[in-house]
């Protein structure tokens, strides 16, 4: 089980979303909004930034940010949300 972070609380909060622990197999969070599920984003299989940035620290999570959002350039729903939330 993936453990969120609290920055993505926060966040989660500030755009006035809610996220909880995935029930898909393979993702890190549902998010959801007025109780209304929206989308899982996040891959288990793969860290994120706030991973990086806790067992790697900060210079090193940003270069993994940067190359992230190289590779993931679509602007569908799932993605835009796991930059906001992960990313």
């Amino acid at each position: 089980m993936y453990d969120i972070s609290k920055s993505t609380y926060a966040i989660a909060k500030r755009y006035g979303l809610e996220v909880y622990p995935s029930k898909k197999p393979f993702k890190k969070i549902d998010v959801y909004s007025d109780d209304k599920y929206i989308a899982s984003v996040g891959d288990i299989r793969y860290k994120d930034y706030h991973m990086y940035l806790r067992e790697r620290g900060k210079a090193y999570a940003q270069e993994r940010a940067r190359l992230f959002y190289i590779r993931h350039k679509k602007d569908t729903l799932n993605e835009r949300l796991a930059k906001l939330l992960l990313w």
